[in-house]
């Protein structure tokens, strides 16, 4: 039945797009994508729609949090009822769209259509994809405004390591719930848990732009690494944990969002070119763990594509995985956070009871010296501080607050992409058991979380054509934050 619902939306796909050779191509590559699918299990999205709801009560918000409540229609809050200035966005299997829009209609909730057939975006997403790693197998080079498979990435890491020995290193620092090695890449000239900035991105694995950048932004960086080994004058330490996948070897799977490329593609650029970065990196390390949630990002891409939580199995329920940004021992088990092994927000049985989590931890507290960690999300343009747990306000929230609204203003400058600052709390919703927190708890005072773009067009979903965009600018935040670091030790 999936293959023939899919075969459908693919066929009327064909008939909006034309009968040119090129577009009879690219259908006979869905079709294939089709019997893929169905022959591997894996879950479409035939009809379902991603509808937006523009809050106007506190009584609207009560309704709509009833309706979240309600697993019955399977609904998938990408954007969860907070207050009248958060829009939220909902993910609608087709088998609910009548009952959940009579529901709404009922009780004169006004709503729009974001995506009509989510299935669609994914396909020509799959295709998008299939047709870059032809080009790139073709022509042996890597696209860095592309989605990849996590084997492209690891093989474009390896790369990286063979060209500069001296200066990248790659650490395991723990395995996943399935298995797959966490690897931590290593940019350095030299020194041992010095002052350190932390990064990274995937650990809601369906958020695949937040980790491109990562990728993009160090590969700018390689390109000035030789030059400044020659003058002895650095040291980076750029960590990439990323937990890869079920293959034992050490670069082998398919590397997850997209944001996290672009900005390792960014700093190894500027690295000799740009003055404050070569100042940042005299004095600083930089650790970026690309894939904090590699077991997700895998099922994300092999069975389902909105897939957010981690692959631990939950005993008494047939339902797997924890949300890994709610099993952070900072406010744990509170509001925002699910005691439903179900739920997408699930927090786990216990804090750092998720292995991807409790490596992190670990790592964090032995090398005891970050002055900042930062974490990659999307989707929503905004720039984030602690707390999330209580909408009580930080110690250095003013501090932070100022810190966030610098780098938001050199982001905007590049492509005029608006972001809102404020605390987690404050700014987006009440979540609860958040790494942010944590860090911050620690005593990591600049502790920051983006959420990228978009505001809700393609959600999850951003085309691979917006990665470079959003990676280069989002690098100009990162850099602005890291520089204020630097300059305001402690």
């Amino acid at each position: 039945m999936g293959t023939m619902h899919l075969l459908l939306s693919i066929k009327a796909g064909a008939l909006r797009a034309g009968s040119s050779g090129q577009d009879t191509g690219r259908m006979k590559v869905l079709v294939l994508f089709a019997l893929l699918a169905a022959a591997n299990c894996e879950k479409v999205f035939i009809g379902d729609q991603v509808i937006r709801v523009n809050v106007e009560s506190e009584e609207q918000i009560l309704l709509l949090r009833a309706l979240e409540q309600d697993t019955y229609w399977d609904l998938d809050f990408w954007l969860h009822p907070v207050n009248t200035e958060v829009p939220v966005d909902i993910r609608v299997p087709s088998s609910s769209l009548y009952a959940v829009k009579d529901y709404l209609r009922a009780h004169n909730i006004q709503f729009s259509v974001m995506i009509s057939n989510l299935q669609e975006l994914l396909d020509e997403e799959k295709a998008e994809m299939e047709e870059n790693n032809m080009s790139e197998r073709s022509s042996k080079s890597f696209n860095f405004g592309a989605y990849h498979p996590l084997e492209t990435i690891y093989s474009w890491m390896d790369g990286l390591v063979a060209a500069h020995p001296n200066l990248v290193t790659k650490e395991q620092i723990g395995t996943s719930y399935e298995g797959r090695p966490m690897y931590v890449l290593k940019f350095s000239t030299g020194g041992d848990k010095r002052p350190a900035i932390w990064v990274d991105s995937g650990i809601h694995s369906r958020e695949w732009v937040s980790q491109a950048t990562g990728v993009w932004t160090a590969n700018k960086v390689r390109e000035h690494l030789l030059s400044f080994q020659e003058k002895n004058q650095t040291a980076i330490v750029f960590r990439i944990n990323t937990n890869t996948l079920y293959r034992k070897t050490t670069f082998q799977r398919c590397v997850c969002v997209s944001q996290i490329h672009v900005i390792v593609l960014q700093i190894a650029s500027d690295y000799g070119t740009d003055a404050s970065l070569t100042s940042l990196l005299k004095t600083m390390d930089i650790y970026l763990l690309i894939l904090a949630n590699p077991d997700g990002y895998v099922h994300s891409h092999t069975s389902d594509r909105m897939w957010r939580k981690t692959r631990s199995k939950n005993p008494g329920s047939m339902c797997r995985g924890v949300d890994p940004n709610r099993n952070w021992d900072a406010g744990f088990g509170g509001p925002g956070a699910s005691t439903n092994p179900c739920s997408d927000s699930y927090h786990g049985p216990s804090p750092h009871s998720e292995i991807e989590v409790k490596n992190v931890v670990n790592l964090v507290k032995n090398h005891g010296n970050f002055k900042s960690f930062i974490s990659i999300h999307a989707y929503s343009q905004l720039l984030m501080y602690p707390y999330g747990y209580t909408c009580k306000d930080a110690l250095h929230a003013a501090e932070l607050d100022s810190v966030g609204r610098s780098a938001v203003q050199k982001l905007s400058s590049l492509h005029g992409t608006t972001y809102k600052v404020g605390s987690i709390c404050k700014i987006i919703y009440q979540a609860s058991g958040g790494s942010i927190d944590w860090t911050y708890n620690l005593g990591i005072k600049y502790s920051f979380a983006f959420e990228l773009r978009d505001t809700g067009r393609y959600g999850f979903i951003l085309p691979a054509n917006q990665i470079i965009p959003t990676a280069s600018e989002t690098w100009l935040a990162l850099k602005d934050i890291m520089e204020y670091v630097r300059d305001h030790s402690y």
